[in-house]
């Protein structure tokens, strides 16, 4: 087992308080990603408490959450490890009440050396999250503890008010945690290391010199079990003031004074308080063929399963340069990426013919899947007589590195922030707020949504939103495959 360096984890002990214990986000992804900061010794000592509705006994979360491991660890369970885990398990039913859950958490501390902390996870629908803030509150477990919520947070800009109102009833704006697994991911905190360790871009990323921005996430996943949730949220509740919107916030930022959690924040809540409404004119809603035969679903549903929209942050850095965000469910290919595009030079000089524009603007493109990928594209000359250009391209891909197995999971790494204290990937109340007032004229007037087959990508209109400029995906060049020789 490699060593892990210092600071990485908490200096304490912890307790998780895990609200939502046995439902699918925990099971793929909060027991996996738990065992494996313990068991790779991350965290200096921990217990875990299931909660959830379930009328489970102890053996029986233990069985439960030993199934969970054996479908979706991404890392193998040897038994002796899972016995370590097992005996770190205890769980309370709902029913049983904030006294019961005091008492296993005060008997899960007993079992620590010294001084410990808690870390409270909602893993719980919206509807159900306050309750669970209350029981809390009543069983006495706020000194000491921080808390994770999960999104969406609010659907407009009074409910995110209400919200955050009465979870400062009981815990104070530090304690609490939003998390967006997005920015978890390895692939945007480069963004950050990208941009402000190399002298090289830092100097370029501005209007000057670039164009536009496209930030793209499509998926080919239905809804599954999810649609009756879905059809009360919409592809913009549920995918763009949560996740893109968060990722346009670190890509547009200004230096922070520091790398520390509170600058960062501070200089992604200026990115949000710079930008303009959304125009309901600069939005396209789509909805695939099929989704209101969908279980749970309206049959003259309005709910949009697609988004893409165009907006502009009004600041120095960026006045004039337009964002295009783009994501949705049922698409023809699952995708994660930004993509910058670099103004073209002012005149020409190359001949008619020779290629020069003809695929469009240098692109600096940024795969936020799990395995971080780069690729800077550029014109350059056909090799033989003449002037003949083509585009080509310098791709990066984490796997060359041989550190692929450094990643820590999303979901791992902000559970282990959220345990430091460290907010430095976590949303503010005021972030939030922000971004669901430039979302209102959007969500008073919303334009109609318009119908896309499955497999495609999205509505037809989408390309008159980005005109004159083009969708970089689909990508006319596929990633180059780094296993394969002369890649």
């Amino acid at each position: 087992m490699a060593k892990i360096p210092p600071g990485v984890g908490p200096r304490f002990p912890q307790v998780v308080v895990l609200f939502g214990a046995t439902g699918d986000l925990a099971r793929r992804k909060l027991l996996p990603g738990l065992f494996h900061l313990a068991s790779a010794g991350f965290i200096p000592g921990c217990r875990i408490i299931g909660v959830s509705l379930d009328e489970y006994g102890v053996e029986e979360f233990r069985a439960a959450a030993r199934s969970a491991l054996d479908e979706f660890a991404a890392r193998k369970v040897s038994d002796a490890d899972w016995d370590t885990f097992a005996a770190t398990l205890d769980y309370v039913p709902l029913t049983a009440g904030p006294a019961a859950l005091r008492a296993a958490v005060d008997a899960a501390e007993a079992t620590l050396a010294g001084e410990s902390r808690r870390l409270h996870y909602l893993s719980v629908p919206p509807s159900a999250a306050l309750s669970a803030v209350r029981m809390l509150g009543e069983a006495g477990l706020v000194e000491r503890s921080r808390i994770v919520m999960e999104k969406p947070f609010g659907t407009d800009k009074a409910s995110a008010v209400s919200l955050n109102a009465r979870l400062h009833e009981v815990f104070a704006e530090e304690q609490i945690f939003r998390i967006d697994h997005f920015l978890g991911k390895e692939p945007a905190q480069n963004i950050l290391a990208f941009r402000f360790a190399n002298g090289l871009f830092e100097p370029i990323w501005n209007r000057n010199f670039i164009d536009h921005v496209q930030i793209d996430v499509p998926e080919t996943l239905g809804l599954g079990k999810r649609s009756g949730f879905y059809e009360q949220t919409g592809a913009y509740r549920d995918m763009v003031v949560t996740h893109l919107f968060q990722i346009l916030g670190f890509m547009a930022m200004e230096p922070p004074t520091s790398l520390e959690p509170a600058p960062i924040s501070e200089e992604k809540n200026k990115v949000f308080r710079s930008m303009l409404p959304i125009q309901p004119s600069d939005v396209v809603r789509g909805q695939y063929n099929g989704y209101r035969q969908e279980d749970g679903v309206d049959p003259e549903s309005e709910t949009e399963t697609f988004i893409a929209l165009k907006c502009f942050i009004d600041n120095w850095r960026w006045a004039g340069v337009p964002f295009f965000l783009r994501t949705g469910k049922r698409l023809a290919e699952g995708q994660r990426i930004i993509s910058i595009a670099f103004r073209e030079p002012p005149k020409s000089m190359f001949p008619a013919g020779s290629g020069v524009g003809a695929q469009g603007p240098d692109h600096l493109t940024f795969d936020l899947a799990d395995a971080s990928k780069m690729s800077l594209s550029f014109y350059g000359k056909r090799p033989g007589p003449g002037m003949r250009l083509d585009k080509l391209s310098l791709q990066f891909a984490m796997h060359d590195t041989g550190l692929i197995g450094d990643v820590l999971e999303a979901y791992e790494r902000l559970i282990l922030d959220a345990m430091r204290g460290d907010r430095t990937l976590f949303t503010t109340a005021e972030g939030i707020e922000r971004l669901w007032e430039v979302s209102t004229q959007l969500l008073e007037a919303p334009p109609p949504v318009r119908l896309y087959p499955p497999g495609s990508w999205g509505p037809k209109s989408i390309h008159q939103l980005i005109a004159p400029h083009a969708w970089r995906l689909p990508f006319e060049r596929a990633w180059r495959d780094p296993n394969k020789s002369g890649g």
